[in-house]
């Protein structure tokens, strides 16, 4: 059965690689719920950060590991999933992922102490970090190019979806049950997962015998470990601490020497030939690009809620949930678009409304009405949507079918890298700008009101210069948008 623009084609049966027919909208219905409960854990703990201190008895600082380490371990393993697709048989790879998962997330439900949960959201990542990859492989692998639009789009949704979502469920379930129920209420989905898993997954994706390269794991492990690292810290330090700038100095350097090992040698970690097909790289920089923009700006909206205007990360995630209902309904349409006009003028229009609506949070004020950020959020929802999962798609069907998985790896590491580097950026430049515009000390004893005031402006103005920082990276994107390829029919 083939999913086809939102209709079944029932005129070909797929078979997997033992040449076993296989009902194909029961596999793609387990991975996307087994993606989106994994998917989901990635922002949930960003509104119990408070509660956990408190468990805890741990610092601001301490806490935010939970988050930075999950996708610290995330980088770290998409890489090496490259070759898992390669030697493993997809099947047995994608569960082995969602056990993986479940074994952090039991973890983190009986933790007593901070280390143990900390351990336990490292293994979580790790199984997120094998689970993306594999998911969007698949996709893209078990539909021919025609409908590949449709298929990313559904995968869009929830990788979308889920992590928007996150911070609104999380804070509904703090208000009424423990830390521990965040954990407890995913575990049964992972396994459910597991259960279907083995029902309806296939072994859909072709596997060889090949050697890994311990060289380039070792290299892929420290380069992309310490850039990330790196990009992570800036929220605590500033590019000039030697935490930042060596661990940063450091990853370049390694995955420099990385790119160089994966090119002399005959079976790399990451398969680099994929840029030599030139759309699949303009549509690789153009999504991270978009995703420096997206991630960072998902990150700062939040904060400006909390600091300046005051609402609680309940009524901060409810403001932003709007708008991750738009990208989760929009991904699967735009993904069906796609399939009939191609990527450019969808990816023109979705940058056009990105850049816009981005620019529009640059004069913001500590008044701007709540209905207009929720208003203008959707809007940008939906140029994301129109963005990412088309570009995404364009640039896999550019590939011949032996260069999916390694494409699919290439483009997650690349956006698990600009995400952080944005993030990064934006935080910095707010915490810079914030910091050069506060008031002098001397006026908190002088005029304590004026000093409050003037604080708050300080503040104010940090966001603006972080979202004037966003719409740059939406422009620069939209500019990239006009290098894509008229669309033209592929056969199905």
């Amino acid at each position: 059965m083939i999913l086809m623009a939102g209709k079944i084609d029932t005129s070909r049966q797929p078979v997997d690689q033992m040449g076993r027919p296989y009902n194909r909208i029961a596999l793609v219905f387990t991975m996307l719920v087994g993606t989106f409960s994994t998917f989901l854990t990635s922002t949930m703990l960003t509104t119990a950060f408070p509660t956990l201190m408190k468990s805890f008895l741990i610092s601001a600082n301490t806490v935010q590991w939970l988050t930075t380490g999950f996708m610290l371990m995330m980088g770290i393993t998409i890489p090496i999933t490259g070759f898992f697709l390669q030697r493993f048989d997809s099947r047995k790879l994608y569960l082995s992922a969602i056990l993986i998962f479940s074994v952090g997330t039991i973890m983190c439900l009986f933790a007593t102490d901070f280390g143990v949960i900390l351990v336990g959201r490292l293994i979580q990542g790790a199984g997120v970090g094998i689970t993306a990859p594999v998911y969007q492989t698949i996709m893209t692998s078990i539909f021919p190019p025609s409908q590949r639009g449709t298929a990313m789009g559904t995968a869009g949704m929830v990788i979308g979806l889920a992590p928007a979502i996150g911070p609104t469920l999380s804070g509904w379930i703090l208000m009424h049950y423990s830390w521990r129920m965040l954990f407890l209420s995913i575990l049964p989905i992972s396994l459910l997962v597991v259960i279907m898993g083995w029902f309806t997954l296939r072994k859909v994706l072709p596997t060889r015998k090949a050697p890994i390269d311990w060289l380039s794991v070792l290299l892929s492990v420290i380069g992309f470990g310490s850039m990330l690292f790196a990009f992570s810290a800036v929220g605590d330090y500033q590019w000039t601490d030697p935490v930042v700038y060596v661990t940063l100095t450091i990853g370049v350097v390694v995955v420099c020497l990385f790119i160089w090992r994966s090119i002399k040698i005959s079976n790399p970690l990451l398969q680099l030939k994929v840029f030599t097909h030139r759309e699949f790289s303009l549509s690789a920089a153009l999504v991270a690009v978009s995703f420096m923009s997206m991630n960072g700006f998902t990150l700062i909206l939040p904060l400006y809620l909390q600091t300046i205007r005051g609402e609680t990360p309940l009524a901060s995630g409810l403001t932003l949930l709007p708008g991750a209902i738009v990208i989760g309904l929009m991904n699967p349409i735009t993904g069906r678009i796609f399939d009939r006009m191609g990527a450019r003028n969808m990816a023109m229009a979705g940058m056009f409304l990105l850049t816009v609506t981005t620019g529009f949070f640059i004069p913001i004020t500590a008044t701007t009405p709540v209905a207009d950020i929720v208003c203008v959020y959707m809007v940008r929802m939906l140029g994301i949507s129109m963005v990412m999962m088309p570009v995404t798609t364009t640039g896999m069907n550019a590939l011949p079918l032996n260069l999916i998985s390694d494409g699919t790896v290439v483009n997650n590491t690349a956006r698990q890298v600009f995400a952080s580097m944005g993030t990064a950026v934006l935080v910095s430049v707010m915490s810079n700008v914030t910091k050069n515009h506060f008031p002098n000390r001397a006026v908190v004893k002088a005029t304590p009101i004026l000093f409050k005031k003037l604080a708050l402006h300080a503040n104010v103005v940090g966001f603006r210069y972080a979202f004037a920082i966003a719409t740059c990276f939406a422009l620069i994107g939209l500019v990239m948008t006009f290098f894509l390829k008229p669309h033209k029919e592929v056969a199905s």
